[in-house]
């Protein structure tokens, strides 16, 4: 009997040198990924904690991994992989918005669309990024609330990133009474625009008429502007705030909504009489 346990022992050597490699490499690959994941995160300055978890769980997921592939060379684990398939999916469809969430709030953390402190627009809300956590997004709207996203609505929703943006064009919507000339016009509101501070040469500032209004010939002004060196909003308020001065110097009138009346005498009755 010694003789048949040191036959199969021997036989088996093969077996087990495979799972220590298996159990070796698995152990060292682990650790390696996990390392680039975290060099990965932390050149796009994700959060401690975060980076944390995820190299955590990619570690010990591949070790797993590792494990059951180990003893899979002694032993026919199928079932027992089928009995955990079937209570991960339970758990997984239980917690599938959280799940989905982890990876929409995984992805954005590797691909950044937008860092903490960024203006962003996202499903409508405008603000500026607080937080980037694995399962929602913080920010602080124009009018300061402070709104918690789902990081999956976030990824299905179209992002705008104003930081990013260098340079941002400006729309600037005047009226001018009928009287008015265009070219006079576009001449005072041009030279107004090299004054506005951040206002760029290049593309050039332009202006366009385009309706014949009720009451007005209405403009639409267009330049880009620095926002590096000012914001889009106080370059508009400076722009409206110096056309409206240089309108009032060169006489060129911002008209009111008009309505003319006409009156007309009423038709007296017919006196015909009648047969």
């Amino acid at each position: 009997m010694f003789l048949n346990l040191v036959e199969n022992f021997v036989n088996s050597i093969p077996t087990i040198l495979s799972a220590v490699l298996i159990l070796v490499v698995s152990y060292y690959g682990g650790v390696l990924l996990s390392r680039l994941l975290q060099r990965v995160l932390e050149r796009q300055n994700a959060d401690a904690g975060v980076t944390h978890l995820l190299t955590k769980t990619l570690k010990w997921t591949i070790i797993i991994l590792g494990v059951i592939t180990a003893l899979q060379k002694f032993f026919n684990v199928t079932a027992f992989l089928a009995g955990l398939g079937i209570i991960g999916f339970t758990i997984g469809f239980a917690l599938q918005n959280i799940m989905q969430n982890f990876v929409s709030g995984v992805i954005l953390l590797v691909q950044r669309p937008f860092r903490v402190g960024n203006s962003v627009s996202i499903a409508g809300h405008d603000g500026t990024v607080l937080k980037i956590g694995l399962r929602t997004t913080e920010m602080k709207t124009l009018d300061g609330r402070i709104v918690f996203l789902p990081n999956a609505d976030v990824l299905a929703q179209p992002i705008v990133n104003y930081t990013r943006a260098d340079m941002r064009r400006i729309e600037l919507p005047v009226g001018v009474a009928y009287d008015s000339d265009p070219e006079a016009v576009r001449s005072v509101i041009l030279g107004e625009l090299k004054h506005v501070k951040g206002c760029v040469d290049t593309p050039e500032p332009f202006v366009v008429f385009h309706t014949f209004g009720a009451s007005s010939i209405d403009l639409t002004v267009y330049f880009w502007e620095d926002t590096s060196i000012a914001s889009p909003l106080a370059a508009k308020d400076e722009a409206l705030t110096r056309i409206k001065k240089a309108f009032e110097k060169k006489n060129i009138e911002i008209p009111y909504p008009i309505q003319i009346q006409y009156n007309r005498p009423l038709k007296p009755p017919s006196t015909r009489k009648r047969k």
